[in-house]
């Protein structure tokens, strides 16, 4: 999914002023198909994550048995989608620990999307400061700053997300340092070759010999031409972290119960995939349609972004 710099070599201030590009980007953004429904569905999660406390009917971690009596412990009734003897107060039933399931769905909506960009956000400042100061500068400094960005890089990813949280502890906080860290190498490649192929440009050596500064070069004149690749990156990114994260939890690495995340509430609920499906189809389609959303939105940017696949329609 990694997009390359050279796909990006046009230059935003050549072509277009910023409101300009801007107008034009957003136009061709709303002729992709997949691009507006990641958009959709991505709107509906956001409200969903903002007005959680509204739509959930209860309280993501409250134990229902106690509240409603230990007599009905022991019920295979509370299992069930939509069951209750007296209303039908859960729809999606009750979890192993007798929480109710549609509430710790509406409420992992906040708890995903807050991994997802907080993670890629860190990784990104991060990233993009280290790929445009090694790429500007160059040398060998540019070479020994790569050279530990390609040893982070032959781990895969997960596995030193994994190892990363090995080290830090178990819960969710340490989960996100993990996910921003094993991020932080792509965009900062992904910048330093934006870099290197932008500052060679002629607007940028007639800036130079006007006397600009190199502060100003970097992140006036060669930056922001390098921000299409980044924010295309940016997208599909959330998408796999947020995939991330669901793994470490599911494997116990990650958020810790009573939390309400996605993958927590699959793994909390693997052995009872044939007893009561829905305790993992549920969690398991929000986690698919989540990051199927950025997926779109990510194609239909680059789509956007790009001059020369703007001819191929909206797919």
């Amino acid at each position: 999914m990694a997009t390359t710099a050279e796909t990006f070599d046009t230059p935003v201030s050549q072509d277009y002023g910023s409101n300009s590009l801007l107008r034009l980007t957003l136009r061709r953004l709303f002729k992709q198909r997949n691009a507006l429904i990641g958009m959709v569905i991505l709107l509906f999660l956001v409200l969903v994550a903002t007005f959680a406390p509204i739509i959930a009917p209860h309280s993501p971690t409250v134990d229902f048995i106690g509240v409603e009596g230990a007599e009905k412990r022991g019920d295979p009734c509370i299992y069930l989608l939509g069951c209750s003897r007296d209303k039908p107060q859960h729809i999606m039933g009750l979890d192993g620990n007798f929480r109710d399931q549609f509430s710790r769905l509406i409420f992992g909506t906040r708890v995903s999307l807050f991994i997802g960009f907080t993670t890629i956000g860190a990784a990104v400042i991060v990233g993009t400061l280290i790929g445009s100061v090694s790429g500007y500068i160059g040398g060998w400094f540019d070479n020994i700053v790569m050279r530990f960005m390609d040893v982070i890089l032959a781990f895969p990813s997960f596995l030193l997300a994994i190892a990363i949280i090995t080290v830090l502890g178990r819960g969710l906080q340490n989960a996100l340092y993990a996910i921003a860290i094993v991020n932080i190498p792509v965009f900062a490649r992904l910048v330093r070759a934006s870099v290197l192929s932008i500052k060679e440009q002629e607007y940028v050596s007639a800036s130079r010999a006007l006397g600009a500064n190199s502060f100003r070069l970097l992140f006036i004149r060669i930056l922001p031409n390098a921000l299409p690749p980044l924010i295309v990156q940016s997208t599909l990114s959330i998408a796999g972290a947020i995939l991330e994260a669901a793994a470490l939890s599911f494997l116990g690495l990650g958020a810790q119960p009573p939390t309400p995340e996605w993958g927590t509430m699959l793994g909390s609920e693997r052995n009872q995939v044939f007893t009561a499906p829905h305790l993992v189809f549920y969690p398991g389609l929000a986690i698919m349609f989540t990051v199927l959303a950025f997926n779109l939105l990510g194609d239909g940017l680059r789509d956007a972004l790009d001059p020369r696949l703007v001819q191929k329609g909206s797919g």
